[in-house]
């Protein structure tokens, strides 16, 4: 499949959303960031600015909370700064000093941004999914976001996807989120498809993990923010800064 630069065995696309198919990856840095600061200079207790270290909107997210479920990245950034938290529920409000409360609260922000500022899909991956099913391959979004159906009607590519799996999936079906393939796995399932037939596309490190560990046919790193390099180290087989790279290659 020269077309799409896939190999031939290559049956279903599984598309992560935040970074692959729409820039929503830039929002939930924001939400992540002002969250987490809030919290910490809560934490601080205004004992100065000297003492208060920032969330990191690149290094902090995409080593800690990107591509992860939400409460798992809210584990993954506290541990990194030796914080311990109660856990906490699921509806904790969003004003709870809690693992979940911290989650909900940065969900908030992210719907407040989604609302205001609108979703528009990345034109080249677009076209690209457009030319998948031209091919007559079959699409899935794999998303760690509760929030994915949401975003993909906002930025109007809905339609584009055959299956989605997504946060509120991984709930419901008890799958383990990435690193861990579950979520990929399922996808392909839904779609009738073996790993081996499926070509999975990521921007997250633990996205990469997830494509190696389930060993899918074919794992496409995007590379939006220069860490082609760490893309290819944690498994990606080819890495683009944009899906509209792979039309006409040759795998």
């Amino acid at each position: 499949m020269t077309e799409i630069g896939l190999p031939g065995d290559v049956r279903v696309c599984l598309f992560d959303l935040d970074g692959v198919l729409t820039p929503t990856a830039l929002i939930h840095a924001a939400a992540w960031k002002e969250m987490f600061d809030e919290f910490l200079r809560r934490r601080d207790g205004g004992r100065g600015e000297e003492r208060f270290r920032p969330f990191d909107a690149g290094e902090d997210y995409d080593h800690y909370v990107d591509g992860r479920p939400r409460a798992e990245g809210v584990r993954s950034f506290l541990d990194s700064r030796g914080i311990e938290l109660p856990e906490g529920e699921e509806d904790d409000p969003p004003d709870a000093e809690t693992v979940h409360g911290l989650g909900n609260r940065k969900n908030v922000l992210v719907l407040e941004k989604i609302r205001t500022q609108g979703v528009k899909p990345y034109p080249g991956s677009v076209r690209y999914v457009e030319a998948v099913r031209a091919a007559g391959l079959r699409t899935a979004v794999v998303s760690s976001s509760a929030n994915t159906k949401d975003v993909l009607v906002s930025a109007g590519i809905e339609h584009l996807m055959d299956v989605r799996v997504d946060g509120l999936t991984a709930i419901e079906q008890g799958l383990r989120g990435k690193p861990k393939p579950d979520t990929f796995l399922a996808a392909a399932r839904e779609l009738g498809a073996e790993p081996g037939q499926a070509a999975v596309f990521e921007d997250a490190l633990v996205g990469m993990d997830a494509g190696r560990e389930g060993q899918f046919g074919y794992v496409v790193g995007v590379d939006r923010v220069g860490q082609a390099e760490e893309l290819r180290k944690h498994g990606a087989d080819i890495v683009v800064t944009d899906l509209s790279d792979l039309l006409g290659r040759t795998v």
